[in-house]
């Protein structure tokens, strides 16, 4: 049975829009694009390099996955990050794409929370889900989300997508982890909570 980890950068004020850089989603009048730039990151690469090199599978929604299938496939081989991301199953959440052309990329077009439910019994480990905001929110309104990891920047944005939107549940979670990075970068780990936590 797989886990679902959503793994973000994310400012104070929940915003996940558009980390990166210029190419990202800048939907909704969006313009702060780049905005974990403004920080050194310290340890953050190490941390996302093995957080993908411990991860069985990835999944994205349609707006991440055109910009991961984008860069990704032109990095150097000798790129550990970029090897196994190239290489590793891929699953990519759409109904509008009609095909998939990054190496192992598989589509899923059909009912997401059902088609997503079989994936985590079909993959053993880690299924590894970076942005892709709409996507996560329908993960998380059909309670498919095994744990949270946010990269939490020390920075207030006002406007953007966000990853805990408006809802009429209440959702509690347990704080598993935490790490500091860079400046004052912390990275939190959240589990729903009443889930076991290995000591």
């Amino acid at each position: 049975m797989g886990d679902i980890i959503v793994s973000e950068f994310m400012s104070l004020d929940g915003v996940v829009q558009a980390p990166g850089g210029p190419d990202e989603d800048r939907s909704g009048g969006f313009e702060h694009g780049g905005w974990v730039f403004q920080f050194e990151r310290g340890e953050d690469d190490e941390f996302k390099l093995n957080e993908v090199l411990e991860s069985d599978a990835l999944l994205l929604g349609r707006t991440t996955y055109d910009i991961f299938a984008a860069y990704w496939p032109n990095v150097d081989s000798d790129d550990p990050m970029a090897a196994k991301l190239n290489s590793m199953p891929k699953y990519v959440a759409s109904r509008s794409l009609k095909d998939v052309e990054w190496n192992n990329s598989t589509l899923i077009e059909g009912n997401v929370p059902d088609e997503i439910s079989a994936l985590k019994r079909e993959v053993a480990g880690d299924i590894l889900v970076y942005g892709s905001a709409q996507l996560v929110h329908t993960l998380m309104e059909h309670d498919l989300v095994d744990e949270y990891r946010l990269m939490t920047f020390p920075i207030v944005l006002g406007s953007g997508k966000r990853l805990f939107g408006e809802t009429s549940d209440t959702t509690t979670l347990q704080l598993v982890d935490t790490k500091t990075v860079g400046s004052g970068i912390v990275i939190l780990t959240y589990q729903p909570a009443g889930t076991d936590v290995e000591e």
